[in-house]
């Protein structure tokens, strides 16, 4: 039984940081290309960063480029969120997810992506 188990969100004041961690069990992580969405209330849930299989690429939609930075540990079977400047615009629900498939275009769709965790709240307070 696959399971990506979040952790490390919370209240944070705006500016501030926050470290998102995803540990992956039940499966080969390195297999797996990793993703972390978000989604804010009636809102759709989207990408916010992607990281290849062996860690050597990375992507992230524009509105988080220089201010959050995805990393996984493959040893460890964990992939992380570092945040930094927080808005409170980045409110939202945090998922982490995992893909078999390969290529930027697959990584950064939502359809690609088999597993999922259950989301850990992030609120960024102005």
């Amino acid at each position: 039984q696959v399971q990506l188990i979040e952790s490390g969100g919370g209240l944070v004041q705006a500016g501030g940081s926050l470290r998102l961690s995803c540990a992956v069990s039940g499966t080969t992580f390195s297999n797996y290309a990793m993703a972390w969405f978000r989604q804010a209330p009636g809102a759709e849930r989207n990408v916010v960063a992607a990281i290849t299989k062996s860690g050597d690429n990375t992507y992230y939609r524009g509105s988080v480029k220089g201010r959050f930075t995805v990393s996984r540990d493959n040893a460890k079977n964990t992939v992380y969120l570092q945040m930094n400047s927080l808005k409170p615009g980045d409110t939202a629900v945090y998922y982490c997810a995992a893909t078999p498939r390969s290529g930027k275009s697959n990584y950064m769709l939502r359809s690609s992506y088999v597993y999922w965790g259950q989301g850990t709240q992030v609120i960024g307070s102005s």
